[in-house]
C-alpha cells in the first residue's frame, strides 16, 4: 500500500517509520517527538504543528548515546 493516499495539504508528519521512545528523553528516536505530540497530531493546527516541527532540530542533542555494545567497546 502506498502512502500517497495518506497525503494531504497540511504539515506532513515528521514520522520517519522508526518508532522507538527513549526512556530517559521520552522522545521518539526517529522524529524527536513527544508521545503526547505523536498522538495530538492529527488534531493539531497548522500553527501547533509549525511549532512542534521548529523544536526538532534541538532535540537530537537531548537522546544520550548508549555507551554499551560493539560501539561502546571501540571508543575505549
Amino acid at each position: 500500500m502506498s502512502d500517497e493516499i495518506w497525503k494531504r495539504d497540511e504539515i506532513e508528519s515528521p514520522c520517519i517509520k522508526i518508532c522507538v521512545i527513549h526512556p530517559e528523553a521520552r522522545l521518539c528516536t526517529g522524529c524527536l517527538r513527544s508521545i503526547d505530540e505523536i498522538a495530538a497530531w492529527s488534531k493539531m493546527t497548522q500553527a501547533e504543528r509549525r511549532a512542534v516541527m521548529a523544536e526538532l532540530p534541538g532535540r537530537k542533542s537531548q537522546l544520550i548515546r548508549r555507551r554499551g555494545g560493539r560501539a561502546g567497546r571501540r571508543d575505549r
